[in-house]
């Protein structure tokens, strides 16, 4: 986190002159140049917001202070634009860099975010102006007791726990985060007609709809990688479990939705595709679900097989080579040294046991899927 003295350097104009001129040098570059004025602070800009291009790519243009901690702890602005919120007005319990409150600001009237840090509650009224928002009302309190003393009406509530323990160790259980959104619900439920939870990517789907009745819960990927786990409480929650893939697509399905599968004896001759769920499907355990009637799969946490190219899925599809048993010594005698990119699923050895079995090396254009189809250990080579 940055001092009170910093954050104060890092608002004069010198020193936004400063970054502007040395954004695209290599930061450590500058905090060895004896030229630039306050070399270490300008430096340590340069990198944060060199990282944020991607992530936060408005705060780059803005040109926003960006403080480490914060930074690590931010949604991305791809993950906060997405979230289904809107109306006349959001409280917003959890600020920090205030990546979500801008992307609430857009589709709301008026949003209050707290945020019990004073300098970083400094720090977001700052990079709001930089932004050129004006409908964001940031507020310096313990968001626990602003909620008791509230006397408004808001349309949402939004909240992105600390899970960060005292030490710094991570934490799941949403009632060990700050806020504890499970004893704070019952009064946020007369301040919120409905209230969003942003929980740990490893947070368990059925754990939320059994502490938030009724609650409809999304599962978030971006490239495959799980993000955010959003619970939603109130309003017309009603159950329902989506798997959301940026950039792909969402499914949505009752938690209650079972799917029957009548699997057929695995004969690799049959198969033409390899389907590849999206991790959250996996996270939601919808990919047997999903896949039914366009690929023949044994596993939730497995790969789909199926005769012709499917098409729609939350998935990514690859033509098959060939399916043959998990032979390490034939693997190695044919394509020791060569370079492959190794998928798995299912498959009880690590990566790294793999490379060291087979001689793979990670890298290059070929693929070579491994996984597990009763007790038959696989690998599939793929065009």
């Amino acid at each position: 986190m940055i001092t009170l003295e910093q954050y104060n350097l890092l608002c004069e104009p010198e020193l936004r002159k400063a970054i502007e001129e040395n954004i695209s040098r290599d930061p450590l570059t500058v905090a060895l140049d004896k030229r630039v004025v306050h070399a270490a602070e300008v430096a340590t800009q340069i990198k944060y917001l060199s990282r944020a291009q991607k992530k936060l790519p408005s705060y780059y243009a803005a040109r926003c202070i960006i403080p480490s901690l914060a930074f690590e702890q931010s949604s991305s602005e791809e993950c906060a634009a997405h979230k289904p919120l809107s109306g006349g007005s959001v409280l917003d319990l959890t600020c920090g860099l205030g990546v979500d409150a801008l992307y609430l600001s857009k589709k709301f009237e008026r949003v209050v975010t707290i945020e019990r840090n004073e300098l970083l509650a400094e720090v977001a009224r700052e990079n709001f102006r930089r932004l050129g928002v004006k409908n964001i009302e940031v507020v310096c309190a313990d968001s626990a007791e602003y909620v008791a003393s509230c006397c408004e009406r808001f349309d949402w509530c939004y909240a992105d726990p600390d899970r960060r323990g005292e030490k710094g160790e991570k934490l799941v259980r949403l009632e060990d985060c700050s806020p504890d959104m499970i004893s704070l619900m019952p009064r946020l439920r007369s301040i919120a007609e409905r209230v969003c939870i942003k929980a740990s990517p490893m947070f368990d789907v059925e754990e939320a709809q059994r502490l938030f009745k009724g609650s409809s819960v999304e599962v978030v990927s971006l490239g495959d990688e799980c993000k955010e786990v959003l619970i939603y409480v109130g309003g017309d929650s009603g159950g329902d479990v989506t798997a959301t893939a940026l950039g792909l697509g969402c499914y949505t399905a009752k938690s209650t939705e079972k799917t029957v599968l009548v699997t057929p004896e695995f004969k690799p001759e049959n198969y033409r595709w390899l389907v590849q769920p999206d991790v959250a499907l996996q996270k939601c355990r919808l990919a047997r679900v999903h896949l039914a009637n366009k690929a023949d799969i044994w596993s939730e946490n497995g790969y789909g097989f199926a005769v012709e190219r499917p098409e729609g899925l939350l998935a990514r599809v690859y033509e098959i080579e060939r399916i043959e048993p998990f032979d390490p010594k034939r693997l190695k005698r044919e394509m020791k040294g060569r370079k492959v990119q190794i998928l798995k699923r299912d498959f009880p050895l690590s990566t790294e046991r793999l490379i060291a079995q087979t001689g793979l090396k990670e890298g290059g254009g070929e693929r070579i899927a491994f996984t597990t189809i009763g007790s038959n250990f696989l690998a599939i080579r793929l065009k």
